[in-house]
């Protein structure tokens, strides 16, 4: 691939000043591999003050020789582009961050100090284009080899991100993990709970977002990195399930990110499409329909799951919050957790039953839940992703998009109720709003202004406390309702 001119740009620069320029790390692994880099670095034997002097309109922000360089490109992964002087670490005593950072004279001492010999290669820039590769990086890459620089056990007790990264890597590039550098990631893996959370995090989006995801969360489990990381999600293995899967309560969810991962979901729904049956061990129970008995082999019931969902929401927002997740995502990915086992089958579910829906997950996560629950279906070993009975949920629920399903799409709100009713704010109000909603949903035809405000002239004049037994009520029949859609799934699925 071309090096683009912002670099070559720069690197003459360095030149023209006496200075030697190398491309290295990633952005020159991809150039190798013949894939786009998403960021381009420089190393060089000027020191960080010099580079400043070269470079006027740049920054310089932290202890590790890293001079940022703002330049004039209209691509967003030249904007920035950062310039390191060669250096060499000290000891990593806290497992994270080196204790002190050197200056090095040689762009080999730079490299030895890096985690893979993948990422140990270095392109001269300007008349010394040479590549510079102490470590066989290239060689590994054409055998396919993520292997640690030297001593694996080392390089991991420097920075044990650095485990979660081969991992990462290996799914990113479809690359294995040499023997050695494997064995060391196993025997290192506890070392991750002196990784800060977020970094965890970024590692596992990152692997979550590659198309190989489903074989790095094996991959981590096969190491006993998953224990670490999401020991809810490893305690599936070999966790059997229903007559309606084949595969166990793992893998299960590693197929269902799998599919997810087929059609570009997003972050979100594949974390969610991962997550979606991690209640299952901590609700499984034997059922009988007759006199079996597992314990001898008499298979005359099944496994039962019920209210799996429930617990698996809880769990999931134990996950995302010990990780650290934005706020906003994680309540995005344990309503869908909570919420995919909809019923969609036509003799069950009913118009009403579809605004009950849409009012509880919200308009803009309905299309979002039929997706989770595709991966799910996938991941169960069935055959089509949306049978009729989904498609024909689907078309209720894009019928119903145009109803009224919550408070603000009402026909009356707080101010016409202050304005022509004569309520104050508060309390009352808000039970006012919650009735005339539940009779909306059961009948968007009532959803007219003028009768709206007939209604609610009748009920201001009742007390603030019968107006909550009435809402009250009428929440209790949508909970009734979703009881009667439980029950459904309940008696056809053994998973409630």
């Amino acid at each position: 691939m071309k090096i683009p001119r912002e670099i070559e740009q720069i690197s003459q620069i360095l030149a023209t000043n006496g200075f030697k320029a190398y491309l290295v790390g990633g952005c020159v692994r991809d150039l190798l591999l013949d894939i786009q880099p998403k960021d381009w670095d420089l190393t060089t034997d000027a020191k960080p003050d010099k580079l400043q002097e070269l470079f006027p309109d740049s920054v310089y922000e932290n202890d590790f020789g890293t001079v940022g360089v703002k330049t004039d490109s209209g691509d967003s992964t030249l904007k920035i582009v950062e310039i390191t002087t060669f250096r060499k670490e000290g000891k990593y005593t806290d497992k994270r961050h080196p204790d002190e950072v050197v200056f090095a004279d040689t762009v080999e001492e730079d490299l030895s100090r890096r985690d893979f010999t993948i990422n140990a290669i270095a392109i001269g820039m300007g008349d010394d284009d040479k590549v510079v590769d102490p470590f066989g990086g290239q060689k590994d890459l054409e055998n396919k080899l993520i292997k640690a620089v030297g001593d694996a056990k080392e390089r991991f007790d420097e920075d044990a991100l650095r485990i979660m990264r081969a991992v990462r890597l290996s799914a990113q590039l479809g690359l294995e993990i040499e023997k050695k550098t494997a064995d060391a990631i196993s025997d290192k893996a506890k070392l991750l709970k002196n990784i800060a959370s977020e970094r965890i995090r970024d590692e596992l989006e990152k692997l979550l977002m590659t198309e190989r995801a489903g074989d790095g969360i094996r991959k981590m489990e096969e190491l006993g990195l998953l224990k670490e990381v999401l020991p809810e999600l490893s305690e599936g293995v070999g966790v059997e399930q229903n007559k309606h899967h084949i595969y166990d309560v793992f893998e299960h969810n590693v197929r269902s990110l799998e599919y997810s991962v087929s059609k570009d979901f997003s972050c979100e729904l594949r974390l969610a499409s991962l997550l979606h049956d991690v209640g299952k061990v901590g609700t499984r129970e034997w059922k009988n329909d007759s006199k079996g008995d597992k314990a001898k082999g008499n298979k005359k019931g099944d496994w039962t799951f019920y209210q799996h969902q429930y617990l698996g929401e809880k769990i999931t927002r134990d996950i995302m919050n010990r990780l650290k997740f934005p706020k906003e995502m994680i309540k995005k990915v344990t309503l869908l957790v909570r919420e995919h086992m909809f019923v969609y089958d036509p003799e069950v579910v009913t118009e009403k039953g579809v605004r009950r829906l849409l009012h509880r997950v919200g308009e803009e996560n309905a299309d979002d839940l039929i997706k989770v629950r595709e991966a799910d279906r996938i991941g169960s070993g069935v055959p089509k992703a949306q049978p009729y009975r989904l498609r024909h949920l689907q078309a209720m629920i894009e019928k119903a998009k145009g109803e009224p399903v919550s408070v603000k799409q009402l026909k009356i709100d707080g101010g016409v109720l202050i304005k022509e009713v004569g309520m104050e704010p508060g309390p009352k109000m808000g039970y006012v709003l919650a009735i005339l909603l539940e009779e909306v949903l059961d009948e968007p035809k009532l959803n007219i202004k003028k009768e709206l405000l007939e209604k609610a002239r009748k009920l201001s004049s009742l007390s603030e406390k019968n107006l909550k037994k009435m809402a009250d009520k009428a929440r209790k029949t949508a909970v009734e309702e979703q009881k009667r859609l439980d029950d459904a799934i309940k008696g056809k699925y053994f998973v409630k």
